[in-house]
């Protein structure tokens, strides 16, 4: 992943810069020589590597979650939620949508990791909407302890439900959708590129919780996300 990281932010990177540029300066400069289909030509070849650019970011992400992981702090949520909400400001106007927040508490872990986590679950419910309805996202908490009666100790957990009324997933593919590169749907019915759900995984394995999805097709998705309140080991 480290090889992969370095490669991808230096090697893959300047390549598609240079094609969508350059392709970019051919469409404006020669416009009045070029026919349709040209024009067509060079609008996918542009579109094609800035998906390239997309999948390679979303890997950088990816690979990040532990060859750049931060120590774990104490992280407000209630602010990381309005930051995120605002940041998707022009998802939310696109798709006519609404995001409502539940309140949220603190808890122990890597600030830069849990934005991603929620910029991730909040832009899914919004992305995967159901043609002719506005996208609703809502985000509630709540406090669960859990023991272990052998180890006789006892933990406090938050357990986060991000849901929305968008399109559902079948059952069947409840465990693959958070492997890397798994795509429900063609790239001309919904953008992505198949790592979100992964990354939303990896970081909630480093920070020692869980994630589980509720869902039916065509009456939306509740992604259930359990994190420890304190994490009671080094990162």
């Amino acid at each position: 992943l480290q090889s992969f990281a370095y490669a991808a932010s230096h090697d893959l990177q300047e390549p598609l810069r240079k094609i969508v540029a350059f392709s970019d300066r051919i469409i404006k400069k020669e416009a009045d020589n070029l026919n349709e289909q040209s024009l067509d030509y060079f609008s996918r070849i542009q579109r094609a590597a800035m998906r390239m650019q997309t999948l390679i970011n979303d890997l950088l992400t990816y690979s990040r979650v532990t060859t750049q992981a931060q120590p774990f702090a104490k992280v407000n949520l209630a602010v990381i939620a309005v930051e995120v909400i605002s940041d998707l400001e022009t998802l939310i106007e696109r798709t006519n949508g609404k995001v409502e927040v539940d309140s949220l508490p603190e808890i122990e872990a890597d600030p830069t990791q849990i934005r991603q986590l929620f910029q991730n679950l909040i832009s899914n419910g919004l992305k995967f909407h159901r043609p002719e309805v506005n996208p609703l996202v809502k985000i509630t908490a709540r406090v669960v302890n859990s023991e272990h009666t052998r180890l006789k100790w006892q933990r406090e957990f938050l357990e986060l439900t991000f849901e929305d009324n968008g399109i559902g997933i079948e059952e069947r593919y409840f465990i693959k959708i958070f492997t890397v590169f798994q795509r429900l749907y063609g790239k001309d019915e919904y953008e992505g590129t198949g790592v979100g759900l992964s990354i939303c995984h990896k970081i909630i394995e480093r920070h020692h919780g869980q994630i589980k999805v509720e869902s039916e097709p065509g009456k939306g998705s509740r992604f259930i996300v359990t994190l420890p309140i304190n994490q009671n080991r080094t990162s």
